[in-house]
This record gives structure tokens, C-alpha cells and sequence, in this order.
């Protein structure tokens, strides 16, 4: 194996450890008909399977990383979560008060 594959590993596993995974996960689409017993129907019958995407709800934003502002794409549940840190966002015109 490469050294540029083995570097580019290290650096995603860094990335996933700070943010998370942001890959979707899998699962299944299950379609019904009926209705259910407890509202007096004969019960749910599943007509269909089929595989689809759980997709992780992910927003590209501004992370400060090693003192310096990068854009990354970050689930918002980490973002709610405070385990990122944004940069703060100074005014470039404003006058410093002399308190």
C-alpha cells in the first residue's frame, strides 16, 4: 500500500473522530395495506420491501481546526450538540471600545 493511501486514511479517521461519520446508513422501505387490529381492522399486510438510504442531515460550515477557519461538512446534530467550535465572526469596521 501507498504511503498517499495510507496518509489520506489517517487523515479521514482524524476528520471522522472530530465530526463524525457522515456517510448515510441502510436500511428498508416497508409499504402496508390494511388496518391495524387494535382499530378493528384484520391487521397490516407488508406488499413490499426495498432498500433505501438513511441520509445523515449535514451542513457545510465554517469549523475552527488548529486555530485556523476551514469549511467542512458537519451532521447538524453535532453542530446542536456544541462539539464544534465556530469561528467568531468580527466586524471589520467597527471601532474597538476603549473601556
Amino acid at each position: 500500500m501507498s504511503t498517499l493511501k495510507k496518509n489520506k486514511r489517517q487523515k479521514r479517521a482524524k476528520l471522522e473522530a472530530l465530526y463524525g461519520d457522515i456517510k448515510p446508513a441502510h436500511g428498508n422501505s416497508v409499504t402496508q395495506r390494511g388496518k391495524p387490529k387494535y382499530l378493528g381492522g384484520n391487521g397490516r399486510q407488508t406488499t413490499g420491501v426495498s432498500r433505501r438510504l438513511f441520509k445523515r442531515n449535514i451542513k457545510k460550515i465554517r469549523v475552527l481546526e488548529n486555530g485556523r477557519a476551514v469549511r467542512r461538512r458537519v451532521a447538524v446534530s453535532a453542530i446542536r450538540s456544541g462539539l464544534i467550535q465556530k469561528p467568531q465572526v468580527v466586524d471589520p469596521f467597527a471601532v474597538p471600545d476603549l473601556d
